[in-house]
């Protein structure tokens, strides 16, 4: 998915200079005249995976359509600190007004990149891929898992609508794996919907369950231990896709990874990154 397309995306850049600016950027008005012109520079801190570069342009333009970018670093591109990724010319005070947000959509989509490239290299030379989850910021799940694919990972499912997920909560409330498989299998052939079935498993007896329900696309194997992993894999022997959850962590990673699985999701993508260091400098 490109930065262009993801849904929503003009409504929220909106909200959030209305959040920012308020009635005025009083600050700069104060000081600086309204028809003064200047540059601005992205200047990067901190070694990593950039990610929102043309997120930036966008609410460059938006804030001032005669805002000119020459964009040095594309998304998805490793950085080292003191490079610039790119390069702002226009109207002093609107660069001001754009300052704040794009830095800190910038931020944390680099931290995300880079947290994401770091687990996909762990794992180099495996079948595996990284999987994120949907453990985001609200409103800005899309722009999230945008950076994880910048970073090299996969994008799990987006939301509750494009896969059916069953999960411990849904398979008690049901009675159980089979009854909740069949519910589904039902449920999608009266909607006439064309989405996969993913079941969470906690155990052997489980998995063994969830293999023998029809309809089944990929078992989920939560909080297993890579020796469990390993036997589950191999019982499952190819049949269906087999992804790893729950406490993963880049010191174990590989660990699982190496039992064969299909996937392996982290929360930790996105729900523990730092904003990755950089500023925007008057030239």
């Amino acid at each position: 998915m490109k930065i262009s397309e993801i849904p929503f995306l003009d409504q929220q850049i909106d909200q959030a200079l209305r959040e920012d600016i308020g009635d005025g950027d009083h600050s700069a008005l104060s000081c600086i005249p309204e028809d003064h012109m200047g540059g601005a520079k992205l200047l990067i801190k901190e070694d990593g995976i950039i990610a929102g570069v043309e997120l930036a342009e966008i609410i460059l333009k938006k804030v001032d359509p005669t805002i000119e970018v020459e964009i040095l670093i594309t998304d998805g591109s490793s950085i080292k600190k003191g490079d610039i990724a790119f390069i702002a010319k226009g109207p002093t005070v609107a660069l001001l007004r754009a300052e704040r947000l794009l830095l800190n959509y910038m931020q944390r989509l680099s931290a995300i990149a880079t947290k994401t490239n770091h687990f996909v290299k762990l794992i180099e030379g495996t079948n595996a891929k990284v999987l994120d989850t949907r453990k985001t910021t609200p409103g800005l799940r899309y722009l999230e898992k945008w950076a994880v694919t910048q970073g090299g990972g996969h994008n799990h499912r987006m939301g509750l609508y494009d896969m059916i997920m069953l999960k411990d909560n849904h398979i008690d409330f049901a009675g159980g794996i089979p009854q909740a498989v069949e519910r589904a299998r039902t449920y999608i052939s009266e909607k006439n919907l064309s989405i996969p079935i993913e079941v969470e498993t906690r155990d052997m007896d489980e998995v063994a369950q969830a293999l023998a329900a029809e309809g089944v696309d990929r078992i989920m194997l939560d909080n297993f231990t890579p020796a469990q992993t390993s036997a589950a894999v191999q019982f499952i022997n190819g049949k269906v896709e087999v992804e790893s959850s729950g406490g993963i962590n880049e010191s174990t990673i590989r660990d699982y990874a190496e039992c064969g699985v299909d996937f392996i999701s982290v929360g930790a993508l996105t729900h523990s990154v730092y904003g990755l260091d950089m500023s925007f400098k008057a030239l």
